[in-house]
């Protein structure tokens, strides 16, 4: 399964203006998406295994901010290996360093971000405008990828924020299945629209790195936004401590 994954998206990547792609994420401050990557195979197996994995859906909420679910890499290594391999798959980590133009790391075991599944199945599920801050020494770079759609719950974002030179442009897409989005997370600020009824938007993320050492205040740091915010303390804790152990 590795191989074939592998080389499905190098033969997928082979049909893509990297040139033109790579333009186009620099000229929008490090963002850029593209429709249609995922090969129509891997999306189907990716949403065949949704089913299996809603017991594990750890819901949370904060007044005015966000509101939906998420499962960690952590029950995703336990339960659906399929993310995984996908993530460390050579020839999307190559794909992604041509675009960006920086050599890109995998996270550490003791991140439970690395990958995740996002879920927004409620009605008003959302989360507001907010930056993919990296507690890392080095930039953080966001993949998400569509799985399950829906025309309310749309990723709105905002480029040149931080540019005074700039006119700020929003923005926004319905992430459609198998389509991906690559930013750099301190850069694009952006948010999920509420979700309307009888719809749901199911996405899967992806966190690169240029630099894996973290200070370990900051790792608390992350931990507690992580814990709060996406997982529980008590998936992002213990399972911080025994990652970091191996």
């Amino acid at each position: 399964m590795i191989n074939d994954l592998n080389n499905d998206l190098r033969e997928r990547v082979s049909t893509l203006d990297i040139e033109q792609l790579k333009g186009e994420f620099f000229a929008q401050d490090e963002f850029v998406q593209i429709e249609n990557f995922l090969p129509n195979a891997l999306v189907e197996e990716m949403l065949d295994a949704l089913p299996g994995l809603e017991a594990l859906v750890h819901r949370n909420y904060i007044p005015r901010h966000k509101k939906g679910g998420s499962i960690s890499r952590y029950d995703l290594d336990r339960t659906a290996p399929l993310f995984a391999t996908l993530y460390n798959a050579p020839a999307l980590r190559e794909f992604l360093e041509n675009l960006c133009s920086r050599k890109l790391s995998v996270c550490p075991k003791n991140d439970p971000h690395t990958y995740a599944l996002y879920y927004y199945t409620e009605p008003g599920d959302h989360i507001g405008y907010h930056y993919d801050t990296s507690y890392y020494q080095g930039a953080r770079y966001t993949v998400l990828l569509g799985l399950v759609s829906a025309p309310s719950c749309k990723l709105e974002y905002q480029l040149h924020t931080k540019d005074p030179d700039r006119e700020i442009e929003t923005n926004s897409i319905e992430l459609q299945p198998g389509a991906l989005v690559l930013f750099n997370g301190d850069k694009l600020h952006h948010r999920i629209t509420p979700l309307g009824h009888d719809e749901q938007r199911i996405a899967l993320t992806l966190e690169y790195l240029t630099d894996t050492k973290m200070h370990p205040f900051m790792r608390f740091v992350s931990n507690m936004k992580d814990s709060i915010a996406y997982f529980g303390f008590k998936q992002v804790f213990q399972k911080a401590r025994k990652e970091s152990a191996d």
